[in-house]
């Protein structure tokens, strides 16, 4: 792969709104699909946003009528925002394109980056995004005062995690120990160029989250960084380690189409 171009766009006092973020992202695309511009990462940071990939369901969005902007990527809804670092890849791919390839290569500089500040992470089966695991179901402690036997969430479809309380908030999932998300990814390709990318859980407000399901997902939660070590996490901090490792997994792939089963005549 070529060499990577990383253009921080804007951190703190100068955050990018959504949608400047996604104009710019629609430009590069454009310049790298024409060969104008080299594969490039934007990094940057939001202030607080929720966006709804193609997925999302109706009954996963702010029940309090909170704006949420609908995105052309995978995936379902998310939220961006202050102590959150974004990435957003635009690189260029072989045909046909290996989307699964490029989101395990998303997961797996992150869960380096992870490591780096001394946490262990991984991915988890039939879920994108880099995880924290919790402890073993039975290990677990009771939810509201009942055996994890009878925990709603496992047995009635229509459970809202959002009218329950914050026993089951998503942002409390590390003290119910369960499983939870440091880093989201959701991705689209076109043109076999990619976009949109990446969300790594610096030092946010892990409460915007209980407003949503995120990422649809009503059985685990999310964590941080800070969270996770229990100590202050900066995004100057977590800038440059990003970076090495994204150039490190990205520059090195050895990018090939994904293969395509015939059927024999």
């Amino acid at each position: 792969m070529s060499e990577l171009r990383f253009v921080r766009m804007g951190f703190g006092a100068d955050a990018v709104e959504y949608q400047a973020a996604w104009d710019e992202q629609r430009r590069v695309h454009a310049a790298r699909f024409a060969d104008e511009v080299p594969d490039t990462v934007l990094l940057l940071e939001h202030p607080p946003v929720y966006t709804a990939g193609r997925r999302t369901a109706d009954s996963e969005r702010p029940l309090d009528g909170t704006p949420v902007i609908d995105v052309d990527r995978g995936g379902k809804i998310t939220w961006h925002g202050p102590g959150q670092l974004v990435g957003y890849p635009i690189q260029k791919l072989p045909r046909p394109v290996d989307v699964v390839a490029h989101v395990r290569r998303l997961e797996e500089a992150l869960i380096r980056v992870c490591a780096e500040f001394g946490l262990e992470t991984t991915r988890v089966e039939g879920r994108s995004g880099v995880w924290v695991l919790g402890d073993p179901v039975e290990q677990r402690p009771a939810l509201g005062g009942l055996s994890l036997d009878f925990d709603p969430r496992l047995h009635d479809e229509e459970f809202d995690p959002r009218l329950n309380g914050p026993e089951y908030a998503p942002s409390n999932a590390g003290q119910r120990r369960e499983d939870r998300k440091i880093a989201a990814i959701g991705i689209r390709v076109a043109k076999g160029v990619t976009m949109h990318g990446f969300a790594l859980n610096v030092n946010p407000d892990n409460a915007w989250f209980d407003r949503i399901i995120p990422c649809g997902i009503r059985d685990a939660g999310v964590t941080s960084l800070a969270n996770e070590l229990g100590r202050d996490v900066t995004l100057a901090e977590v800038l440059p380690v990003a970076e090495r490792h994204l150039r490190d997994v990205l520059e090195n792939a050895e990018l090939r189409p994904r293969v395509v089963e015939r059927a024999s005549a």
